[in-house]
């Protein structure tokens, strides 16, 4: 039997990391504001791909067959910046940059930055670039992995759905859709706007090999994420439950913390309450 401590242990790392982030997440709201609650909310899945799963490096950037990450819902970039600045592929320094100067990166992500495939920004377009790399992959016969993450209110984009059905008919089992399924889109929750449920139904009457996860639990990203391709000849669709504003419970589920601004004492309690909930957290799951 394994050791729950243990097993508990082996993600430590991952939620350091992710503590980290997300404290950059913040304190880039207090330069010229961004996408808080959207860029907490897929934090966790951001870290653990690329910590985990991606076979991407700052040294194999060039390499035919390393995997490829498009982040589709391209405002979270303060969130994949943040992680950047952590693994070493951005010079921290570049994140106290303010919004607007040369050197900012904070609103979407740009292909000028090492490690950005594509630029994002309109949504509904990366998932399609990533269909069509994963074909390409699939034609040369190569084995890479191309992941896109989305955000739930981005499938009102008919875009996406074209893709998907591009997706099935050339059996790219080697795609994994990520869906950041947070409920909400900028200040409206999804199922009010235009309703997706029941989401995975959808996806499995286009084809797609769907599981679901708690968005925020690593161990239940590598439980699912390891197994892939889970039926041969199937693109993959993991739907992440997550919550916006993750790991800050005053911002959590908040329609005004989709995009803000702090000021500079905001930031630092704000910065309090993500350390002092990661504290509780891990107290409570301690064996």
């Amino acid at each position: 039997m394994t050791d729950p401590a243990l097993s508990q242990n082996r993600f430590l790392e991952l939620e350091d990391i992710a503590l980290k982030v997300r404290e950059h997440v913040l304190r880039m709201a207090g330069r010229g504001g961004c996408f808080v609650g959207s860029a907490l909310s897929c934090a966790d899945l951001l870290v653990y791909l690329y910590q985990r799963y991606l076979c991407i490096s700052k040294s194999n950037l060039t390499d035919p067959n390393r995997d490829y990450f498009f982040l589709s819902k391209g405002h979270s970039a303060p969130a994949l910046y943040g992680l950047f600045a952590e693994i070493g592929f951005m010079d921290p320094g570049r994140l106290d940059h303010h919004l607007g100067t040369e050197d900012s990166v904070y609103w979407h992500t740009n292909r000028a930055i090492p490690g950005i495939e594509f630029h994002a920004g309109s949504l509904g377009h990366l998932l399609p670039v990533a269909v069509g790399v994963a074909m390409d992959c699939k034609l040369r016969g190569q084995f890479n992995r191309v992941v896109a993450l989305l955000g739930d209110g981005e499938l009102n984009e008919g875009s996406n759905w074209e893709a998907f059905l591009i997706a099935r008919a050339y059996r790219l089992d080697n795609l994994i859709v990520i869906i950041d399924r947070n409920l909400l889109q900028a200040n409206f929750p999804t199922e009010d706007l235009i309703p997706l449920e029941p989401l995975g139904d959808k996806f499995e009457s286009f084809g797609f090999s769907v599981r679901a996860i708690d968005g925020h639990s690593f161990p239940e990203m590598e439980g699912v994420l390891t197994a892939l391709p889970w039926t041969t000849g199937k693109p993959n669709v993991l739907i992440a439950r997550t919550g916006r504003g993750r790991g800050v419970p005053s911002m959590e589920g908040r329609m005004d913390r989709w995009f803000c601004t702090l000021s500079s004492q905001e930031v630092e309690e704000a910065v309090k309450e993500l350390h002092r909930h990661a504290l509780e957290k891990r107290r409570v799951n301690q064996p």
